[in-house]
């Protein structure tokens, strides 16, 4: 028999390098207007993006603050860095905002990227090996404190004995979100994960990586579709390409030719165009679609992607 083919899921991922908390807010709710299905922050301290100076919230206090102002949507940490914090405190934190959500929080973890946290703030930067094992021991943490406990373990980087967390989350399985692409990554949401991140990819190294991920399940024992596949991008849309011209203007004076955000956009053009370029991923088994924004917010790629991008994709499954 066939399985069902996952419901598409379809996101924001705000970030938060605003420099008022209002304009996060009015992002959050009118995605929830529009009708995503999710939102989410990040957990940087001193993005570099945003130059040494730059803005940037606390991510898991204003997740918590959004989630509290908002009433259907998913609200989702995407991703932790191991490294910041002990896994019972970062278990702790997701499952009081699953009850600030009344059951909507979904909490990603990864090894942790670039952060001029390290050096302005002097916080510790273990190697990437190390880190990899914290995040496997992460997410094995995680899971049994979520689960009710108690829970005793004993691992090279975290020790819990006879550990308890109350109250659980509202969640009988809170969703974990692994990020990243490193077979260690992959192995770890193969065991532990609900979804597996990743930033956009071209299509066949895109078909490389999800391959990895369905042999890590294999390997671990674990059905590779019971992990989502989550893909962020970007897009600058328009409904008239003559608009085009002067919409890309815009962006290369806010963003210098060599800026990494450059390779983050998968399409310049018109919700059909970035339709047909969305198609090939979900043929490749991406389930969950999150359109990257940073300030200033450009809403009207926010507003035509939910407005026609998502039924255009919708439409398309259920005519195939």
């Amino acid at each position: 028999m066939t399985e069902p083919v996952p419901r598409m899921r379809f996101g924001v991922h705000s970030g938060q390098q605003y420099e008022s908390y209002d304009e996060m807010l009015r992002l959050w709710q009118c995605a929830e207007e529009l009708g995503y299905d999710w939102c989410s922050v990040f957990d940087h301290l001193r993005p570099p993006m945003g130059g040494p100076a730059g803005p940037c919230f606390e991510g898991t206090t204003l997740l918590s603050a959004l989630a509290a102002s908002t009433r259907r949507i998913r609200c989702a940490l995407m991703v932790a860095p191991v490294a910041w914090r002990h896994p019972a405190v970062l278990a702790a934190l997701a499952a009081t905002i699953d009850h600030v959500s009344d059951g909507r929080v979904e909490l990603g973890i990864g090894v942790g990227g670039a952060d001029l946290a390290h050096t302005q703030y002097g916080l510790p930067r273990p190697s990437r090996a190390e880190r990899s094992g914290m995040l496997e021991e992460t997410a094995a943490v995680l899971r049994g404190l979520w689960s009710g406990g108690p829970v005793s373990f004993a691992g090279r980087h975290y020790r819990l004995d006879d550990a308890h967390l109350r109250p659980a989350p509202v969640q009988a399985r809170l969703p974990l979100v692994v990020g990243g692409v490193s077979d260690p990554v992959l192995r770890t949401a193969a065991r532990y994960g609900d979804v597996w991140n990743s930033l956009l990819a071209e299509p066949d190294r895109y078909r490389a990586r999800s391959a990895r991920l369905d042999r890590a399940c294999e390997e671990a024992g674990r059905d590779p579709a019971r992990v989502r596949r989550s893909m962020t991008f970007r897009a600058l849309l328009v409904e008239d390409r003559a608009e085009l011209p002067r919409e890309l203007d815009r962006l290369r004076r806010r963003y210098p030719p060599d800026s990494p955000v450059w390779p983050e956009y998968l399409v310049f053009g018109t919700p059909a165009q970035c339709a047909e370029a969305l198609w090939p991923y979900r043929e490749l088994g991406v389930t969950d679609f999150v359109l990257g924004v940073r300030p200033p917010v450009d809403w009207r790629s926010v507003t035509l992607f939910a407005d026609q991008v998502v039924p255009l994709l919708r439409g398309r499954r259920a005519a195939a």
